[in-house]
């Protein structure tokens, strides 16, 4: 019997249920961030807003989901995953059902905030799985799960233009959609999620919480809206001073609390630390593709000389259905490749096929054969990313912080897509075509197309940059003992081959195997 096995001996569990409800559940969290996009202008209308402030329907997501889910994240360390997955879907469904029936953008904005808590759903899913799954299939059930993300994506674009077809278009049915997603995958987390057989317990760092939230808020916000307000106002600049004042108080108070949210050892650790440096780039890059190929797509060749003049639906289902269908069929081969060559080695891989996608929509984007093509090969490196990151993240901190370490992970590609957000958009609207006909809204430039996928490309170049150099082979877990004097967990051969591969964890189960030999002569001869 292993010492694994000892601490936490595993319970039978119906695998493949178990991976399909979390599946299910995680797929919410990337649905809920592009469920509006194809409706903002459709609510707009209805609600008969302006432009700035229909764009906090998706801000308050995004601002909702940095606070809540490394909350969560710890919360469901501490006391117990499956009651915490349960009370996030309840408070997805209370937002999804507050969003489908009101008429008013105030009530409409607090039901997003309560969509937001959805995105805490993935951290928890992925410590649900190091809890329950054997070794053997860990890293297969991780990147299923984990590739679901990139389906939801492409699925909640498709769904809202099939939903508010026609000449009176609806957009409350858009998040009915979302309630009826939401109840089903709270039905499947009652019945097959397990109790946790160990929490940690103790008290919420409630200071902890507070100023970390308000690190991520003063951070994003003027990421979000610093088009709309400008760049070089004074709003945005004073945010972005208020959030580097923040961030050295939210570090002050985690290194002198009792029992800290987040361990800034854990936090600062190298594999975790270039993880979510990682995970920033990947966001970034995965919505650049999103945003660059829906605007590409609908631009008027007639107009412009490039574009497919594509509908809303045409351009979700035509050009970037094909992309998340593709994610989730290599995000098998990614759980694969982690548990054959490591996870460091899969993450750069995937990053190269982004490279070779992203190189192929700057050179040619004037055919649709073409950008399909190349959406195709960014789906891969998009799945093959979300399949290495969390082995390198449960490879490298104890059992007790999975949940907090994937949260901040999910968090730092929340926060690179705000960035990619931002910045395509800016692109995009600094050069624009002259001469058009009155009466034609400003339409951008082709070479700001051009100059956006170059810049993605770039970031998948440093995702292979982090991976070879940054996260060194042979990393080997950092365990924190806090406070409360919570067991950290042993090192296991499979969680060194997250991150070294086959060898090294050959190497770790001979040196194990040598001292556990020894442990029993000496047991023999104390007998004897």
């Amino acid at each position: 019997m292993t010492p694994s096995d000892r601490v936490a001996p595993r319970r039978p569990a119906g695998d493949l249920s178990l991976v399909l409800v979390l599946g299910l559940a995680a797929m919410i969290v990337s649905m809920m961030q592009t469920l509006v996009v194809p409706i903002l202008s459709i609510i707009q209308s209805d609600l008969g807003t302006s432009t700035a402030n229909v764009s906090w329907v998706t801000t308050a997501t995004l601002l909702s989901a940095a606070v809540f889910t490394p909350l969560l994240g710890r919360f469901g360390d501490m006391h117990g995953k499956k009651p915490t997955l349960i009370g996030v879907l309840l408070l997805m469904i209370a937002g999804s059902v507050l969003a489908a029936t009101t008429t008013s953008l105030l009530w409409l904005i607090v039901g997003r905030v309560l969509q937001g808590a959805a995105t805490a759903i993935f951290p928890l899913a992925l410590s649900v799985l190091r809890e329950e799954m054997p070794p053997a299939k860990l890293h297969g059930a991780m990147a299923m799960v984990s590739g679901t993300l990139a389906v939801g994506s492409g699925l909640a674009l498709v769904a809202a233009g099939l939903l508010t077809r026609g000449a009176d278009p609806d957009y409350h049915r858009v998040f009915w959609l979302a309630v009826a997603l939401a109840a089903v995958a709270l039905v499947g987390v009652i019945l097959r999620v397990p109790a946790s057989r160990s929490t940690t317990g103790g008290r919420t760092d409630w200071l902890g919480a507070v100023t970390l939230a308000a690190l991520l808020v003063l951070l994003l916000l003027p990421i979000s809206q610093g088009h709309e307000w400008g760049w070089s106002s004074a709003r945005t600049i004073g945010l972005f001073v208020a959030a580097v004042v923040m961030a050295a108080v939210w570090v002050f108070v985690e290194r002198t609390v009792r029992g800290p949210m987040v361990d800034m050892r854990m936090f600062a650790h190298r594999p975790v630390l270039f993880t979510n440096l990682a995970g920033l780039f990947l966001g970034f890059a995965m919505f650049s593709q999103f945003i660059g190929v829906a605007y590409l797509a609908q631009m008027p060749k007639g107009l412009t000389g490039y574009g497919f003049g594509a509908s809303v639906l045409r351009a979700s289902v035509e050009y970037l259905l094909p992309t998340t269908v593709v994610s989730l069929l290599a995000a098998q081969f990614g759980g694969i490749l982690v548990g054959r060559i490591g996870a460091r080695f899969t993450l750069a891989i995937g990053a190269v096929f982004g490279v070779a996608g992203f190189a192929w929509l700057t050179a040619a984007h004037d055919t649709s054969a073409s950008v399909i093509l190349a959406g195709l090969l960014i789906g891969v490196a998009i799945s093959f990313g979300y399949a290495a990151m969390p082995a390198l993240i449960v490879a490298s901190v104890p059992h007790h912080q999975t949940g907090i370490a994937n949260g901040l992970n999910s968090i730092s590609r929340s926060v690179g897509s705000a960035i990619a957000s931002a910045v395509i958009t800016s692109l995009l609207a600094s050069r624009t075509i002259a001469h058009l006909p009155a009466g034609v809204p400003a339409l951008p430039a082709e070479s700001q197309f051009t100059l956006s996928f170059a810049i993605a490309g770039v970031a998948f170049v440093l995702i292979v940059v982090v991976a070879l150099v940054g996260l060194t082979r042979g990393a080997m877990p950092v365990h924190v003992v806090d406070r409360k004097a919570v067991p950290a967990e042993p090192v296991t051969a499979t969680a060194v081959e997250a991150v070294g591969g086959p060898a090294l964890a050959g190497v770790t189960e001979e040196v194990t195997g040598r001292a556990g030999e020894r442990a029993e002569e000496k047991a023999d001869a104390a007998t004897t």
